[in-house]
């Protein structure tokens, strides 16, 4: 599986090239603002925000974005997306692993596990459950949305809703959230959470479930979602809330054709 290992550690250096360019465009669209200071505390300001999360973060997921799309049509990327399912699948036939159906909530679950160790994030429970459930929101709607519009077949056969990967797009939106929670504690968590993403990724592909193309357009609306979420949040937080406390969340989720809900409650 000498191909699986340098095509996994390709997507593992990627990601923390791709949590970099965003924690520059971030710190670069602030850099007046003391963010430290500011992102703890409870009350928010709309341009701040605004010019944290701005057009040039955009860039790297849209770039992903366009790479898939390119692909549906793009003689030459099927056939890379070919060559890829060969070398992993093909040529070295190996059991599937249930690793990336739990990876992929990690850089979320981190969050909240930071939190409840005292490691205090971007915002308190409510503004970023409710960042969470937005950018899931996005997400779920874009992701189905394009599975049922482009009808593309799994690299498996059993369907045809293999673009984009919803499982990257998850992950990637996790890591995001993550990295946007903790990135003035330090870039490390950011870092980590991209890992993750990545080797979710890599793993789709390693399962036979998804393309190459899949993964890196489920990878772009993934952290385009969770920026928009932080982008927009301001505005639905001054309409829904007037600092109330909030510390219970019921999430709802919908993945692989099965949906649920998630409560989420705050202890302190």
């Amino acid at each position: 599986m000498r191909f699986f290992k340098k095509l996994f550690l390709a997507f593992i250096a990627i990601s923390p090239m791709i949590t970099a360019q965003a924690q520059y465009t971030d710190t670069s669209a602030g850099s007046h603002i003391n963010g430290i200071a500011t992102s703890r505390t409870t009350n928010w300001n709309l341009l701040r925000d605004k010019k944290q999360v701005g057009r040039s973060s955009f860039i790297v997921p849209g770039i992903l974005i366009a790479y898939g799309f390119s692909s549906l049509e793009s003689d030459g990327l099927k056939s890379f997306n070919g060559e890829v399912k060969e070398e992993l699948w093909e040529e070295h036939p190996h059991k599937k692993t249930k690793m990336d159906n739990y990876l992929q909530y990690s850089p979320a679950v981190a969050v909240y596990g930071l939190n409840a160790l005292g490691i205090k994030g971007r915002n308190n429970f409510r503004d970023r459950s409710m960042i969470y459930l937005l950018s899931n929101a996005f997400l779920s709607s874009t992701v189905f949305g394009i599975k049922k519009l482009t009808h593309e077949l799994r690299p498996d056969g059993t369907d045809y809703f293999s673009f984009p990967s919803g499982h990257t797009a998850e992950a990637f939106a996790s890591a995001e959230f993550l990295r946007q929670e903790y990135k003035d504690v330090s870039p490390w968590y950011g870092i980590a959470g991209y890992v993750a993403a990545g080797a979710t990724g890599a793993l789709r592909m390693y399962n036979n479930r998804h393309w190459m193309s899949d993964v890196l357009a489920g990878a772009g609306i993934g952290i385009a979602s969770t920026k928009l979420a932080y982008w927009i949040y301001p505005v639905i937080k001054r309409k829904l809330f007037k600092d109330k406390p909030v510390n219970t969340m019921i999430l709802p989720f919908y993945q692989s054709r099965v949906a649920g809900i998630a409560m989420v409650y705050n202890f302190h």
